[in-house]
């Protein structure tokens, strides 16, 4: 697990680490609660916090919840607060703050220990689970609910000159491929099709059908213009080998739009959908912005 450690004790923070690192835990210590908060929310791959409730300048309590609503249903945190006065009021004050556990100050190491290997357990299943309820099971991409989640997160936390641009596309003539060869074979195209569209800072997710979605933080409407057409060019390239057929080809068709301030999600998303449709309107196998 990555850990955040907040106390306001060094020594204590030296004496923690050192626990945790010897089971090989990733340790990442702060003495000031603000900027431990600031560290848990730009470092998604924070896992575990333990937190004393006797920091500053935001109590314990208050760092619990904050971190709480931070992971919320997307993000797997497990929190455990930890105070020197173990009491049931504390307790219950720590649990209602969105703590999942509590531990006496100095923790004991083997106890410790077991609760972040119950910790371990409960990460897991929670990633799994959060896995089950965004990925599409076919190609491994976000399914059309997260995609949509992410692009209103993506929005949302933009400064209004900032780019945000949506591309749609979809495989053409899909459905002659599954007529002709079957789904299994659809079902190959699919998948080639999404690895292909899968690019580093690029959030990409099935829309549904032969239909897909790429959500492009920071790029504005020619950036993605270029990418959609480079795309365009590679999945013309695709050669997807399947037994009883050997080698097929495909091509795809694709609509682009630039998000402007004020405008909602949906109408974002229609502008791309229509473009798509004047895409494949226009012969297919083509890029189309609006």
């Amino acid at each position: 697990m990555h850990i955040v450690v907040v106390d306001p004790s060094r020594v204590a923070l030296k004496v923690i680490s050192s626990v945790l690192a010897s089971r090989g835990h990733i340790v990442s210590c702060f003495t000031d609660s603000q900027h431990a908060l600031d560290f848990v929310s730009t470092h998604e791959e924070v896992n575990g916090l333990i937190t004393s409730l006797e920091v500053l300048p935001i109590s314990g309590l208050e760092l619990c919840w904050s971190a709480r609503l931070l992971a919320q249903a997307h993000r797997s945190l497990y929190i455990i607060a930890m105070s020197s006065m173990r009491n049931s009021r504390k307790l219950s004050e720590a649990l209602d703050s969105g703590a999942d556990d509590f531990i006496s100050k100095p923790p004991i190491p083997e106890e410790l220990h077991a609760r972040l290997r119950a910790a371990e357990r409960l990460t897991f299943m929670h990633n799994e689970l959060i896995k089950l309820a965004e990925t599409d099971p076919l190609t491994g991409l976000f399914n059309r609910r997260a995609l949509f989640e992410r692009l209103q997160h993506s929005i949302g936390k933009q400064p209004c000159l900032a780019h945000v641009s949506f591309i749609m596309f979809d495989i053409d003539h899909f459905k002659s491929i599954n007529d002709r060869y079957g789904h299994d074979v659809g079902d190959l195209a699919l998948k080639a099709a999404a690895q292909e569209s899968v690019q580093d800072g690029l959030i990409v997710g099935r829309l549904g059908g032969e239909e897909f979605g790429i959500l492009c933080p920071r790029m504005d409407r020619m950036g993605a213009y270029r990418l959609a057409d480079d795309l365009r060019l590679r999945m013309a390239d695709l050669q997807i080998r399947a037994a009883q057929v050997g080698e097929i080809r495909l091509t795809c068709s694709f609509g682009v739009s630039e998000w402007k301030e004020g405008e909602s999600i949906d109408a974002l998303v229609k502008r791309a959908d229509l473009a798509l449709y004047q895409a494949k309107s226009a012969g297919r196998n083509r890029v189309v912005l609006m």
